[in-house]
């Protein structure tokens, strides 16, 4: 597909990197069936190709309009398209682009803009913990869904104190450690019986992806290299890797090597962040020997995995956790539409609950069909969002693991 560029974009970063994407794309329609958001409301301009050319209109100079930034905000970032196109589109990197240069010329709402300030400042910042705290004690007085992201997560066990041969970092994440502790310590926990000592910059935080899907593009990239900063002494002293067990956290790694490329004081740091990352799913296969020798003896549970998005279509990485899962003695069930988002995606529910309620329903009916003991996940959002639907216990999968090692 050719874009004829408009002269303020011909030869900028943007323009360029866009018409590059834009010219692998021949429109065949294939991603269409794997859109949430086009199976739900059947609209082309709510799926990726007409996405497309809403973002292709606005490069070579169409006004856009509040509708089109509606349609734009309304995507998931799921990035379940990527994973169905033939032709390879980078879809997530223009849609960035696209709502970019669309918020440029739709100023939002006042009320809209606050809020899009407000949730990245509160969810990453010192106050979390405690309005997290006054939240779950005012939860059965707030909307249904409020109600869900206020439960209560597993209180944190002990956290290793061995030191080991073996050392990795650990991104602890911004609302992880005050919303469900465990997930860190059972992680901390499975690696020290591996002989991993798991390590926690301090002045790391957010990993900027709260701010990058709100466009906030230069805040993420300010939260980006104060973790490269935070993380390189680590680097520099020899950590193996940088361990994610969030994997939308895992993603926007990936894309630090991208997002600083031009950067003279980041760019090579970041491309080195972004090559040492790696999701437990990566991580623990090749440790599955040690694993199974460490096995309790326990009941086996029928488990349903919701592999998120962040998870399978942004990090690429389909069938580890399930087959480790299953070598771990889980009876893993069928669970239709595996590929389909849950509609967390980060602050969406907050932002598109219309969307993501129906969407969040369809994934809990799919993972309730064949009745599992116990539903597992890889990344808190998700688990958050699907727990708020359904009675069945859902987790964590690395803290299903933890609980099953002597």
């Amino acid at each position: 597909m050719q874009t004829q560029l408009t002269p303020q974009l011909q030869g900028s970063a943007q323009g360029t990197e866009a018409a590059a994407i834009l010219r692998n794309c021949v429109h065949c329609g294939f991603c269409a069936a794997t859109c949430p958001t086009y199976q739900l409301l059947g609209d082309e301009l709510d799926g990726p190709r007409g996405r497309i050319y809403l973002i292709k209109q606005v490069l070579e100079g169409d006004a856009p309009t509040a509708r089109t930034q509606l349609h734009l905000d309304r995507c998931l970032t799921c990035r379940a398209c990527e994973t169905t196109c033939p032709s390879g589109v980078q879809y997530g990197r223009l849609l960035d682009i696209g709502r970019r240069l669309v918020d440029e010329q739709v100023p939002r709402p006042a009320g809209t803009r606050l809020l899009r300030r407000m949730l990245p400042a509160l969810l990453t910042g010192p106050l979390f913990a405690p309005l997290l705290h006054l939240g779950r004690l005012a939860r059965p007085l707030l909307p249904a869904r409020l109600q869900s992201p206020l439960r209560r997560g597993s209180s944190a066990g002990h956290w290793p104190t061995r030191h080991q041969a073996r050392r990795m970092l650990l991104l602890a994440g911004c609302v992880q450690p005050a919303m469900a502790p465990n997930i860190n310590a059972a992680t901390a926990r499975v690696l020290d019986r591996l002989g991993i000592e798991l390590v926690v910059a301090r002045a790391a935080g957010c990993c900027g992806a709260l701010r990058h899907h709100l466009d906030d593009q230069s805040g993420a990239l300010a939260e980006a290299r104060r973790n490269i900063d935070a993380w390189w002494p680590e680097i520099e002293s020899g950590v193996e890797a940088i361990v994610l067990n969030a994997s939308g956290c895992g993603t926007m790694l990936h894309e630090y090597g991208h997002l600083l490329r031009d950067d003279p004081l980041y760019a090579a740091k970041a491309a080195r962040v972004s090559a040492l990352v790696r999701d437990l799913a990566e991580l623990l296969p090749s440790q599955i020997l040690e694993l199974q020798s460490s096995l309790r003896t326990v009941t086996p549970q029928r488990v349903a995995f919701h592999p998120p998005c962040s998870l399978q279509h942004g990090q690429r990485i389909r069938g580890a956790v399930e087959s480790l899962l299953a070598a771990l003695g889980a009876q893993l069930v069928p669970v239709a539409d595996s590929h389909l988002c849950c509609g967390s995606a980060g602050t969406y529910f907050l932002l598109q609950p219309d969307i993501s309620k129906p969407l969040r329903d369809a994934k809990v009916a799919a993972l309730s069909a064949a009745a599992p003991e116990v539903i597992l996940s890889a990344n808190l959002g998700c688990i958050t969002q699907i727990a708020g639907g359904t009675g069945i216990p859902v987790q964590h999968w690395i803290e299903w693991l933890d609980a099953r090692l002597s």
